[in-house]
């Protein structure tokens, strides 16, 4: 009788291993991206970003956490 390790079965290890962002992480960064839309143009600069830059952010998915 061979022994089948955890790994193998319905879900590979890839899908276990790979971090997915929590209901927190997205609700925390829509905001973030939202008050980023609002700032005007003297706090952008006071930042280091440019208006297109924070349009762009702004308009990014909830889920789409990575660091651009």
């Amino acid at each position: 009788m061979a022994i089948r390790s955890i790994t193998s079965g319905v879900w590979p290890l890839a899908a276990v291993a790979t971090p997915r962002p929590g209901l927190r992480a997205m609700w925390r960064a829509m905001q973030t991206r939202r008050d980023l839309a609002r700032m005007d143009d003297r706090m952008l600069r006071d930042i280091g970003i440019s208006r297109l830059d924070a349009l762009r952010e702004a308009d990014r998915l909830p889920w789409d956490l990575t660091v651009r």
